[in-house]
C-alpha cells in the first residue's frame, strides 16, 4: 500500500465488516465515501502510473502529465466501474493485512487496452514474513471482483464466485507466470521476479497457503437485490466471497477518476529529457 501513498491504519476504517452466513458483508460509511474523490485521487491514479513514470513519460515526449493520464485512463462506463471495483477489492484486501503489510502488482498499469480490463486474475497479493527468505507462514492471495453501479440483470456475486472458481482451477497459475514474464521485459513495481518464483517453483521452496476470494462491489441502492439472489450453496469451499457495498457508487467513482484527471498539473509540458 505504501506504493499508492495508501496507511493502512487510515483506510481500516472505510470498511465496516459483519460475518454472515457463508460470506463478509462490508459497508463504506457514506461519510468516508463521500471523501474518496479527495483521500484517493492520488492512490487510484498510482494503480494505472508511478509518479515518477508519468513525469518521465511526460518528459520524454514533451506533453504535460494531464494528456499522458488521458491516454490510460478508462472511459466512464463499465470499465471505469470494473476497475474501480477491482482498485476497491485491492485496498480492501491489503486493510485486512496489519502484521505484515501485503505487497502486489498494479494489474491496471499492464493494460494492453485502456478501454478493456486487464486480463487474467484481478487481484494478486503476496505476505511474506521473513522475504527474502521463503517460509511456511507466506501466504498468496487472489481475488476476482465484479462491479454493479446501475441497477440491471447482471448478477456481480454469481459472476465474482464464477470467476473465483477459475482461479482456483487454472487462472492463478497462468497469471502468475503472465506477471513474470511482465516482470523480466518491462518491471512490475515492488514485485520482483524472486517473489514471483517464490510462488511459482512450489516444489524448491516451503509450502504456502493459497487465499482465493470472490469481491461483488456493489452500489448500496442494489445492494438487498443481489443478496436475495445469492445461491449459498454455489460457494466453492476454498473461495471466500465478499459483498461490498459503497454508496452511490456510479457517482463515488465518476468523481474520483475526475479528480485523478486533475491531480496533476494539467497545462505545465514537461520539460525534454536530456
Amino acid at each position: 500500500m505504501n506504493e499508492l501513498g495508501l496507511q493502512i491504519d487510515a483506510i481500516q476504517v472505510w470498511f465496516v465488516a459483519e460475518q454472515a452466513q457463508q460470506y463478509t458483508r462490508v459497508a463504506v460509511p457514506p461519510e468516508h465515501a463521500e471523501t474518496w474523490d479527495e483521500l484517493l485521487k492520488d492512490a487510484v491514479r498510482r494503480c494505472y502510473i508511478s509518479d515518477d513514470q508519468l513525469a518521465a513519460r511526460a518528459a520524454a515526449i514533451h506533453t504535460t502529465q494531464g494528456e499522458i493520464l488521458a491516454a490510460i485512463l478508462p472511459d466512464a462506463g463499465a470499465v471505469m466501474s470494473g476497475d474501480f471495483g477491482e482498485i476497491i477489492g485491492y485496498i480492501y484486501l491489503a486493510s485486512r493485512e496489519q502484521a505484515v503489510p501485503s505487497v502486489g502488482p498494479k494489474k491496471w498499469r499492464l493494460k494492453q487496452d485502456r478501454t478493456k480490463p486487464a486480463p487474467h486474475s484481478d487481484i494478486i497479493q503476496f505476505v511474506t514474513p521473513n522475504w527474502p527468505h521463503a517460509s511456511p507462514d507466506d501466504r498468496l492471495i487472489c481475488g476476482e471482483v465484479k462491479a454493479k453501479a446501475t441497477a440491471s440483470p447482471f448478477r456481480p456475486v454469481e459472476a465474482a464466485i464464477q470467476g473465483c472458481t477459475k482461479d482456483i482451477t487454472s487462472r492463478l497459475s497462468r497469471t502468475l507466470i503472465w506477471l513474470r514474464e511482465r516482470s523480466i521485459a518491462d518491471g512490475i513495481g515492488f514485485v520482483n521476479t524472486e517473489r514471483l518464483n517464490r510462488f511459482i517453483d512450489a516444489t524448491e521452496y516451503p509450502p504456502y497457503t493459497r487465499q482465493f476470494h470472490a469481491i461483488a462491489v456493489v452500489c448500496a441502492a442494489l445492494l438487498q437485490e443481489e443478496l436475495d439472489a445469492l445461491v449459498a450453496e454455489n460457494i466453492p469451499a476454498d473461495c471466500a466471497l465478499v459483498v461490498i457495498s459503497v454508496p452511490n457508487l456510479q457517482h463515488t467513482y465518476t468523481t474520483i477518476y475526475e479528480a485523478v484527471q486533475h491531480s496533476v498539473e494539467a497545462g505545465e509540458v514537461a520539460e525534454p529529457l536530456s
